[in-house]
């Protein structure tokens, strides 16, 4: 939930909240949106389902609801949306997750119709974001064009700041945007969230795949990214992306609860999750002229 600013604060940190009733602010090359729609209907669903090539998606879809993240002079944009996230989970396409044949039933659309779970129905998604490269063109630049220059993402030994996001100062802006969400037929939640804070000295957010399939699985997959307020004419984005995942067996044997309600709150939680794959990377633009 978006929370009040004081406009002094604002100034002195030479930003202002974007205008024609859009959620976000402008703040030093910046320009961060956040927007927040309801959930997909039968006819959206359908036409993703079909752009997706699938005919499985989940319970609530927020198709319209993103985070924008524009880096004015460059034409740099860093973005998260439900299809790419989806898209994610359908080239990974991981096996499905085995669930107690007892558990089976509750995931029937039909009565008395068999269920064949061959799909990943917890939809996992390995996505850390979408960027691409958005400028405005005068009419001089469409008829001899500049290169719009690539983005890429290169893996670094830096490591985001966390002491330094720990420094007490303003929150300028804060929100956090549903993407997709579903309880698996009452057998757990799979849900993706992102998250975004706007300092004076930075900005900060948190994309996070959380799943938990109760009695079995536990997976957390999270992508943080960082930009401080520094070089406004080429900015330094880093971007750490952290996989963990435990059974419940597993978490059991080493002296942890295994009931589900012990498992509500993924940041309490993840420091008992072993560890996957861990990497930092370097948003890197090139090709400019």
């Amino acid at each position: 939930m978006e929370e009040e600013v004081d406009e002094k604060e604002l100034k002195a940190a030479g930003a202002e909240l974007l205008d024609g009733g859009r959620s976000g602010l402008r703040i030093l090359g910046w320009e961060i949106e956040t927007r927040k729609r309801s959930i997909l209907n039968s006819s959206s669903l359908q036409l993703w389902e079909e752009r997706l090539g699938t005919t499985h998606l989940p319970e609530m879809v927020f198709g319209e609801s993103c985070l924008v993240l524009r880096h004015l002079e460059s034409g740099a944009v860093i973005h998260f949306n439900a299809f790419d996230a989806l898209s994610g989970w359908k080239q990974e396409a991981l096996p499905p997750v085995e669930v107690p044949a007892a558990a089976k039933w509750k995931f029937r659309s039909k009565p008395n119709k068999e269920v064949i779970l061959d799909y990943d129905y917890t939809f996992t998604t390995r996505y850390m974001g979408s960027e691409k490269i958005e400028l405005n063109t005068t009419l001089e630049e469409r008829i001899s064009p500049k290169s719009a220059g690539e983005l890429s993402w290169k893996d670094c030994e830096e490591r985001i700041d966390l002491a330094a996001l720990a420094v007490r100062e303003p929150i300028l802006f804060y929100d956090e945007i549903v993407l997709y969400e579903d309880e698996l037929a009452d057998n757990g939640v799979s849900l993706l969230t992102v998250k975004v804070r706007v300092m004076p000295s930075c900005w900060f957010l948190l994309l996070r795949f959380w799943l938990r399939v109760d009695g079995v699985l536990i997976r957390l997959r999270d992508t943080r990214m960082y930009c401080r307020f520094e070089d406004i004419s080429r900015p330094t984005i880093l971007r750490e992306s952290c996989w963990r995942e435990a059974t419940f067996q597993a978490l059991s044997a080493l002296g942890h609860p295994i009931d589900s309600a012990s498992y509500s709150d993924p940041s309490i939680i993840s420091q008992r999750l072993p560890v996957i794959t861990h990497k930092t990377q370097k948003l890197v633009m090139s090709g400019n002229s």
